[in-house]
């Protein structure tokens, strides 16, 4: 059983420092203690996203995850499909503000009528707002993520803003994640 200590780190270091070590073994039992609810929610979607079992339990004040690797499991995306839309702001473009939002609201419900749909829509910044108070692209977000889209925003940012709780469609996530996604995209488009 290998064990990291993230405790008192803040995300994405839990993620990588876990993600490392499961790296290190074939098979076997990878026990991560965290002190925080955001960062014990994104080691659990990480091992979830990576096919491992998982098993969680607080000890007063510490999440103990418990991740059981069997073996190495196939990637979820096929890399040739791979296409990532990655919108840092609520509006498009650097002109006129309201036409920025009413630009980016049709470039989301342009996707909702796409022949070929994205693997994943990354919302950070204020790209997280069109996830929580933005109803007409909420719509169109929901729509998407029903046809098999992955929507993600960036925790850090909605906390920032104050909208973590106001999230509606997709969920939350870490820059590690927002990285990844990235990087393992065939194609990114930056509205």
């Amino acid at each position: 059983m290998i064990r990291v200590n993230a405790v008192g780190e803040v995300c994405p270091k839990p993620v990588i420092m876990t993600k490392k070590a499961l790296k290190e073994i074939e098979s076997g039992v990878v026990e991560v203690s965290i002190d925080n609810e955001t960062s014990k929610e994104n080691v659990e979607k990480m091992a979830k996203e990576m096919g491992h079992k998982f098993q969680t339990k607080k000890e007063g004040e510490i999440f103990v995850i418990t991740i059981t690797k069997e073996g190495e499991k196939e990637t979820l995306v096929e890399e040739d499909e791979n296409i990532v839309i990655s919108i840092g702001s609520d509006n498009m473009g650097d002109g006129d503000e309201e036409l920025g939002k009413i630009l980016i609201k049709g470039f989301i419900y342009a996707l909702t009528e796409a022949e070929v749909l994205p693997k994943t829509i990354l919302l950070y910044n204020k790209g997280v707002l069109l996830a929580s108070t933005f109803e007409d692209t909420i719509k169109d977000l929901k729509l998407l993520e029903e046809r098999g889209v992955e929507i993600l925003s960036c925790g850090t940012c909605a906390n920032f803003y104050h909208v973590q709780d106001k999230i509606k469609v997709g969920t939350l996530t870490n820059m590690y994640t927002i990285l990844e996604r990235q990087m393992k995209a065939k194609k990114v488009i930056k509205p």
